[in-house]
């Protein structure tokens, strides 16, 4: 499924950023005025079954070749990774060189998988996990000069910017197809990040409760937050209600940025953070 969005036509002499969100289920492109950040083109890419960096790498060959918004001269890309293949790490624990020994006891990972990392300066964090080298050699060889993040590096900094004069509990749940990011925060500090997937509403439920049960949480007191791919008409939202007492979609005081005036908040929150 393809959905596409122009925004505004004048664009010839108007400095151009891109961002492009990468999973396994599906991709995103976003094309934004650099000195505005006015959205100026959007497409999204939505995969019928899960497929593989080769197979994502033909995707996005075909979508910059065949769309003349994706073949700007831009003067910023930046690329973000939405995958379940990385792990958090203290920063004063962490070392370079033994980057893929903290990958190996929670990921699948090859012997030539390539292992980046994000510096998460202000949080004391840092996210290790595996690009795809397929697609960083595609936009290397197309644009030289590009930024690359995994999304849960976006996620972690921005949630905890918005909380960290706060003094509650929060569950934040980050939706996309086929698997959810849990990141819990108390009085403004991380307290869990992870990755799960799922198939049905009833599998979203188990993880989250799950999730409560293990930090005592208790789903008739504590706030959980919703962004991404959740819609209050859908299933997983009627299960989480069902079960959860205050549920609430995150606001535009994370994001000034908006797509459509169909476009909530919550929709797309990473690509609209990690400008």
């Amino acid at each position: 499924m393809t959905l596409e969005r122009s925004i505004n036509n004048d664009t010839i002499n108007t400095n151009k950023s891109l961002s492009v969100q990468i999973s396994l289920t599906g991709l995103s492109f976003l094309v934004t005025s650099s000195d505005t950040r006015d959205v100026l083109f959007f497409l999204e890419e939505r995969f019928d079954n899960t497929t593989t960096p080769e197979e994502i790498g033909t995707v996005i060959d075909s979508a910059m070749k065949s769309n003349e918004k994706l073949q700007y001269n831009f003067n910023h890309v930046t690329l973000l990774y939405a995958t379940n293949l990385y792990t958090l790490v203290p920063a004063p624990l962490f070392n370079e060189k033994k980057a893929s020994e903290y990958l190996k006891f929670n990921s699948k990972i090859l012997a030539n998988d390539f292992i980046s990392h994000d510096v998460l300066k202000n949080q004391d964090l840092v996210i290790v996990y595996v690009p795809y080298i397929n697609i960083n050699n595609y936009f290397f060889d197309k644009f030289g000069s590009f930024q690359y993040y995994h999304a849960t590096s976006i996620l972690i900094k921005t949630i905890l910017n918005a909380e960290k004069f706060s003094e509650k509990t929060k569950v934040y749940l980050h939706v996309q197809a086929e698997n959810f990011d849990c990141i819990v925060v108390k009085n403004g500090k991380l307290i869990l990040c992870n990755t799960f997937s799922y198939r049905t509403a009833e599998d979203f439920i188990y993880y989250l409760l799950f999730c409560m049960e293990q930090l005592s949480l208790n789903p008739e007191s504590t706030e959980v937050v919703l962004s991404g791919d959740i819609e209050k008409e859908s299933n997983l939202f009627d299960i989480v209600y069902k079960y959860v007492r205050h549920v609430s979609f995150v606001s535009d005081k994370f994001s000034e940025i908006s797509f459509s005036e169909n476009t909530g908040p919550h929709q797309h929150f990473v690509l609209k953070n990690s400008l």
